[in-house]
Parts: structure tokens; sequence; C-alpha cells
């Protein structure tokens, strides 16, 4: 069956829903670059610098990121991952997902393209927008489109490989070590290439047939 995800800031217990932007809850159906959805938790996370230098900041800047899927791993209570009967404990999407309290909806943003390097701050590791390949173009209404997986969906999920519309990793190529690789880390978004940090490369497409 298909798995359903929710970007979900672990310190302030807020995630923010899909089908509010009008996209899917599966993974693919959303994570690429772009995309109306991502570019609201794009915009949650970055900082920009005015030309006067005040700092503005995204409500989730600086804050622990998951792009939790609801068949991920269960939460553990000290040390155990499955109650006293041997169910298993609710996950980050279901504690924290499940809940229309914790949803946040901000106003629909486009992604401003200046905003290039998304930074994991604990692991001092960026991304470089710029640099993330191609795997299609298509026509729609005249103009070019061009296909690229956004990097922030993939590094921060927990859950792929578990359901459908998941990032398949038999039909697709690229470093599959990356997909999860800044899970539960703070994630932020700069316009400027951060100096205490090492680029990472991040290569995963899908293939067309």
């Amino acid at each position: 069956m298909g798995q359903y995800y929710k970007p979900i800031n672990i310190d302030k217990k807020q995630f923010v829903y899909s089908h509010d932007y009008g996209n899917g809850l599966k993974l693919m159906e959303h994570s690429y670059i772009g995309n109306e959805f991502v570019a609201i938790v794009e915009n949650l996370i970055k900082k920009n610098v005015a030309k006067d230098g005040t700092v503005l900041t995204g409500d989730w800047y600086g804050d622990r990121i998951v792009w939790a899927g609801d068949y991920a791993d269960s939460e553990p209570l000290n040390g155990l991952t499955k109650d006293k009967n041997g169910k298993d404990l609710p996950n980050l999407y279901q504690i924290i997902g499940n809940y229309d309290n914790n949803k946040i909806k901000p106003k629909n943003k486009q992604f401003n393209k200046k905003f290039k390097y998304l930074v994991n701050l604990d692991k001092k590791e960026f991304v470089n927008y710029d640099k993330v390949p191609v795997f299609d173009t298509t026509e729609y209404e005249g103009k070019k489109i061009i296909w690229q997986i956004n990097p922030l969906p993939l590094l921060t999920c927990e859950g792929n490989g578990r359901g459908g519309g998941d990032f398949q990793y038999n039909d697709n190529c690229g470093n599959f070590d990356l997909i999860g690789k800044w899970s539960r880390n703070r994630i932020v978004l700069l316009d400027k290439q951060p100096e205490d940090c090492t680029e990472i490369i991040f290569d995963l497409i899908e293939k067309q047939y």
C-alpha cells in the first residue's frame, strides 16, 4: 500500500499537510524542486539577511526536521518499541502528525531561487540546489518544465522503501545512503554558501521509461 508522509518539526511538535496545498501525501508525489508544498517548508527553515543587515528567519529555522512516513519505525519509549501486549508503539507520524491541533498552514509562498544552500547545522554539511541533476524535461502549456528531485524531503525522510510512492531503490539510481541521512537534524536554507560546512553532492534521480 502507499505510504504517506508529513514534514514534522520535532521541537515545536508541528507539521504541514500536503493536501492543504493541492499535493499528494506520498513521498514522490511532491518531492521535486519548485513544488508548491515543499516550498512552504523551505520558507519555514530559511534565513534572509536584508540589505540593511536585518535578519529574518522562518518559524522553523534551527529546529529539528523529519519527513515522517506512516510506515516508519516506532518511537522508542524507555528503550522499548512495543507495549506490554507486543503491539508496536506509535511512530512520529502518529504521535505528532495525527492531531489537527499540531498542524500549521503557512501562507502559500513560492520558493525564491536565490536560497540555494540547504544546510545541516548538526552535521556541518550542505547541498547546493544548482548541482542537483535533471532527470527529465517536459512541455506544459508551451513552457519547458525541468524535473529535479528536491533534496529536502529525501535527506530528512524516515520509512522510505516500505510503501508505494516511495523512492524505489530498484528502479532509480544515485547514492542511496543519502536517503534519511539528515533525519531529525537542524536543517536550514541559506542564500550564501556556509563557510564552515562540507559540501555533499545530491545525485538521486528517477529513471524514465
